[in-house]
C-alpha cells in the first residue's frame, strides 16, 4: 500500500526571530544546512518504498513559498492545501485525509512537520518501515522519540510495554502527558517507559477520520464542508473558507490520540529535534573546540559556548559566553541561551506596535521572484529587483507612484501602455504614474533592476492589477 506523505507546513517560528518571520517562518529557512527545513523533510523521504508524491498544507499567505522550495530541489508534490487560517492540526490532517481518499483510494498518511531535523536517515526510514506494519492493521501510530535528558520543553508518550518486551516496535501508548517540570522529566528518563512526542503519525486516512468522527465529529463536519466546497487554483486546493473558519482549532493529540484505543508509539532514535528554539539549533550545530558554533562572517575572541549567525554583516565577539547572536537584513538579536525562550516577548512587543520586522524581512518573496528595499524616505523608495527566467509580473498600474527603472543584469521586456521595449544591462525606462505597464524577463538568467518610485503614497497596496499569472488580485 503506498504512504503519502502529509507535510504540515503551517508554522510560523517565532522563537527563532529574526531569522524567522510570520511571512517566511523557520520551514523555508537553511538553518541546518544549505537547504530549508522543508526540503530537507522532503528529500528526507528519498529512498523510501511505495511513497507517492507529498500533499502539502501551507498558510495561503506561504503558497508560492512551497511551491518554489519544491522547484529549486526538482521535486515535485501532489497539491497544496491552502488552510484559510490555521486550526491546528487534527482539522490540517483531516483536510489531507478527505483529499487522499476522494480517489477512491486509502492510503497510509505519514504525517511530518515541514521544521523538524532528523540526523539519522537511514534510522528514520527503518522506523517507517516498521510502523507501516502497525499502520495497516489499523493502528494510529505516533512515533516517540528516545530521550537523551530530561527535557521540559516536549510533551511525553507513556508507552504501556517496554520496548524489549515485544518482537513488535509498536505498543500501546498509557498516556500523553503535557510538559513536565525538571524533576518529573528526570522520572521519566530513568523509568524507561516514556518519550518525547515528535508529533509525527502514521495511520489510514479513513481510520483517522473513523477516529475523528467518533471524538470530534465537529472538526470532521466542518473540515468535510469545507473540502466539498473546494476551489483549484493551479497547483493549490483551496477549500470553503465560511465552513472552515467554523472548525475547532485542535491538536491530533488531544482530538484523537488521547481517546483512541488504537493508538500505539514506535520508538524513534535518529539524531531527533524540531529546532524549537535558538540554543536547540545550537545544540544539534557543529561547533568548535570552544563551543561556538557560527555561521556566516564571524570572528572570534576568548568567545565559549555560544551561536552566532551572520546574514550580511561581520559580526566580531570579545570575552563573552553563552550567547546566541543572529543579524538578519533588519535586526539584530542579543540573548543568553538560558532565554531565548523569552524571544516570542520580543515578537509579541513588535506585534502590538505593529512594527513590520514581526512579520517580513527587507527582502520579500514573490512566485515571480523578489524585491529588496534598500533606502526610503520621504516620498521615494528603492528597491533591488530580481525576476526569475521566463516570469512576468502582473499588468497594473498605481495612482501615487511614478517608476524608474534600470536594468543591471539581464534582459527586461516592459509594457508601458500600448508598446513594448525590451532593455538590457545599463539600460532603464520610466512609468508615469497611472500608466498601465509590466515587467516580464523572457531571458534564461535572473533579471535584476534597480526600482526608484517616486510619489505621494508608497504603500504595497497601490497595485491594480489588471492581469495576473498567479491568481492574485
Amino acid at each position: 500500500m503506498n504512504i503519502i506523505p502529509i507535510i504540515l507546513s503551517g508554522g510560523s517560528g517565532s522563537r527563532l526571530w529574526p531569522q524567522s518571520r510570520s511571512l517566511y517562518p523557520k520551514q523555508f529557512l537553511p538553518l541546518t544546512s544549505e537547504r530549508s527545513m522543508l526540503q530537507e523533510t522532503v528529500q528526507r523521504l528519498n529512498g523510501l518504498s511505495n511513497v507517492s508524491a507529498p500533499l502539502v498544507i501551507a498558510n495561503e499567505e506561504h503558497r508560492f513559498l512551497v511551491a518554489e522550495q519544491f522547484r529549486q530541489i526538482n521535486t515535485s508534490f501532489d497539491k497544496i492545501i491552502l488552510e484559510p487560517e490555521g486550526r491546528n492540526t487534527a482539522p490540517a490532517v483531516a483536510l489531507a485525509a478527505l483529499k487522499a481518499i476522494s480517489t477512491g483510494e486509502d492510503p497510509l498518511l505519514l504525517v511530518l512537520a515541514a521544521d523538524h531535523s532528523i540526523k539519522s536517515t537511514v534510522e528514520f526510514h527503518k522506523i517507517i518501515e516498521q510502523a507501516r506494519e502497525a499502520a495497516l492493521e489499523k493502528k494510529l501510530v505516533t512515533f516517540g522519540i528516545v530521550p537523551t535528558h530530561a527535557e521540559t520543553g516536549y510533551g511525553y508518550i507513556k508507552s504501556a510495554t517496554k520496548p524489549n518486551d515485544s518482537e513488535s516496535p509498536a505498543s500501546p501508548v498509557e498516556e500523553f502527558v503535557e510538559k513536565p517540570d525538571l524533576e518529573t522529566a528526570e522520572e521519566y528518563l530513568l523509568s524507561g517507559d516514556y518519550f518525547w512526542n515528535s508529533g509525527m503519525f502514521m495511520f489510514k486516512a479513513s481510520q483517522y477520520l473513523d477516529e475523528l468522527g467518533k471524538y470530534r465529529p465537529d472538526i470532521l463536519t466542518a473540515c468535510q464542508q469545507a473540502m466539498s466546497g473546494q476551489a483549484h487554483d493551479l497547483d493549490f486546493i483551496r477549500p470553503e473558507k465560511t465552513a472552515f473558519l467554523s472548525c475547532p482549532s485542535e491538536s491530533i493529540d488531544y482530538a484523537v490520540m488521547e481517546k483512541t484505543s488504537d493508538a500505539v508509539v514506535v520508538p524513534l532514535d535518529a539524531g531527533w529535534s524540531d529546532v524549537g528554539s535558538w540554543s536547540s539549533l545550537w545544540a544539534i550545530s557543529d561547533k568548535d573546540d570552544a563551543g561556538n558554533s557560527v555561521h556566516g562572517d564571524v570572528l572570534l575572541h576568548d568567545t565559549k559556548s555560544t551561536y552566532v549567525r551572520s546574514e550580511s554583516k561581520l559580526i566580531a565577539t570579545i570575552g563573552v559566553k553563552d550567547l546566541v547572536i543572529s543579524e538578519s537584513d533588519d535586526a539584530i538579536l542579543v540573548a543568553h541561551k538560558d532565554r531565548v525562550q523569552d524571544v516570542k516577548k520580543i515578537v509579541e512587543q513588535l506585534n502590538l506596535s505593529q512594527r513590520p520586522e514581526a512579520r517580513q524581512h527587507r527582502k520579500i518573496y514573490r512566485p515571480w521572484g523578489a524585491y529588496d528595499s534598500i533606502d526610503e524616505g520621504e516620498r521615494f523608495q528603492v528597491k533591488r529587483i530580481t525576476v526569475k527566467p521566463g516570469a512576468k509580473l502582473s499588468l497594473q498600474k498605481h495612482y501615487h507612484r511614478a517608476e524608474h527603472w534600470i536594468v543591471v543584469k539581464g534582459t527586461a521586456l516592459v509594457t508601458i501602455g500600448e508598446k513594448q521595449v525590451l532593455l538590457t544591462e545599463n539600460q532603464s525606462t520610466y512609468i508615469p504614474i497611472g500608466e498601465i505597464h509590466r515587467l516580464e524577463n523572457p531571458g534564461q538568467f535572473d533579471l535584476e533592476l534597480i526600482e526608484v518610485q517616486s510619489g505621494s503614497y508608497l504603500g504595497e497596496d497601490d497595485i491594480v492589477r489588471l492581469d495576473d499569472n498567479y491568481g492574485r488580485s
